[in-house]
């Protein structure tokens, strides 16, 4: 259904699943556990995995911070694409990468929901992606704060709003990680 002309495939889009931007964050544990079996999955389906790194001044490339967690790891034919916004395609090679892999239809799982997850969300489905949200595959960090709502309201404040876009020629919802189907 995505508007991406040739673009058949799903890809697990994995963002910043790294020490730092994991570190304290709601059920950590349980999202990573859940990210690393959709990896497992993905990889048994002949899915593409591609992972998003995040850096800036905060989180310096190549610093242990930065680093994806000891729990998850990158296949060596998987595309790692850095990112220095929110938005996982701006000024990336996201968007390059995904193409050449003939992706239209993007798994997303990751941290922090409030920021990187919901911006590249918003950002692939407004560029004609279909976009399923891992509903049990996300967290963030506690910024009560700074004024938000606790972690677990933010990702279900996420999830409901997200299993409710829609978009002409393109979809969107959100779905547990047992439920999630890779297709090809």
């Amino acid at each position: 259904m995505t508007t991406l002309a040739n673009r058949p495939r799903t890809a697990l889009l994995v963002i910043d699943a790294q020490h730092d931007a994991l570190a304290g964050t709601h059920a950590r544990d349980a999202v990573v556990a859940n990210i690393g079996d959709l990896v497992g999955r993905a990889r048994a389906a002949r899915v593409p995995v591609v992972w998003v790194l995040h850096s800036d001044d905060r989180l310096v490339r190549g610093d242990d911070g930065w680093r994806i967690v000891a729990e998850l790891t990158p296949g060596d034919a998987e595309p790692v694409v850095d990112k220095r916004h929110g938005d996982a395609f701006e000024a990336s090679a996201l968007e390059p990468v995904l193409a050449g892999l003939g992706v239209g239809r993007l798994v997303v799982v990751g941290a922090q929901t409030d920021m990187c997850v919901r911006s590249t969300l918003h950002a692939a489905f407004f560029r004609g992606y279909d976009t399923v949200l891992v509903a049990d595959a996300h967290t963030t960090s506690d910024l009560t704060a700074l004024g938000a709502p606790p972690p677990a309201q933010v990702i279900a404040h996420t999830n409901l709003y997200w299993s409710h876009q829609s978009g002409p020629g393109r979809s969107a919802g959100t779905v547990r990680a047992a439920d999630v189907e890779f297709g090809g």
